[in-house]
């Protein structure tokens, strides 16, 4: 009974492991949700920013991308908010940098912004710099599968063509989708579905152990 239980734990132990490891990395990332919007829409967009070193981040810089109009932002208590803005005035980079002890370990912020999407379809890559209290640097700017993605939301056609407002607020509640809410869902999930994937490999390890005997 020892041997079976200690030839389960050597397949089951590094298993769970990996995968809560695995878990935690990919939920660590600078993301900016939703993660599908409409065309032209005016959207408020979220930047979340976690910690996944031992000191804290004191800076966040996002490039604003080609075509996203960012407009406005919500301010956020010990945080001030600047940006670089091109010759027609446009936002070519925003940063929330902060006055106080900044994102401690184990925490993560989140940061609120309206802007208008273009016209067209397309993937808004989202480049950020996360910057830590010891003077090093995270550029969240890889594509999709690297160590440090950058976010992308997916600008597809609307059906609504009603965005030449002066409300943002207004104009984003009549033209905001259901679907980045699921994909919302779908993302925060996905450690609990790992966990799953756990506990299933764990009964298939036992199973397994059990035929050998």
């Amino acid at each position: 009974m020892k041997r079976m239980m200690f030839k389960v734990s050597k397949i089951f132990i590094p298993a769970v492991i990996s995968l809560f490891f695995f878990s935690s990395i990919a939920s660590a990332h600078v993301t900016v949700i939703p993660k599908t919007s409409a065309t032209g829409a005016w959207e408020t967009y979220t930047l979340k920013v976690p910690v996944e070193k031992d000191i804290a981040t004191t800076k966040v810089t996002v490039k604003a991308p080609a075509g996203v109009d960012v407009m406005s932002y919500q301010p956020v208590p010990g945080w001030t908010y600047t940006a670089e803005k091109d010759a027609s005035g446009k936002v070519k980079t925003f940063t929330f940098e902060a006055t106080g002890e900044g994102i401690l370990p184990g925490q993560f912020q989140q940061f609120v912004f309206v802007a208008k999407n273009p016209d067209k379809a397309t993937k808004a890559a989202w480049d950020a710099f996360q910057y830590y209290k010891d003077g090093s640097i995270v550029e969240w700017t890889g594509d999709e599968g690297t160590d440090s993605p950058h976010a992308i939301t997916d600008i597809v056609t609307g059906t609504s063509t009603d965005h030449h407002g002066t409300q943002p607020a207004e104009h984003n509640e009549k033209t905001k989708t259901t679907v980045p809410e699921k994909e919302d869902d779908t993302s925060d999930s996905l450690p609990l579905v790992l966990s799953g994937a756990a506990a299933l490999l764990s009964l298939v390890a036992l199973v397994l152990a059990f035929r050998k005997k």
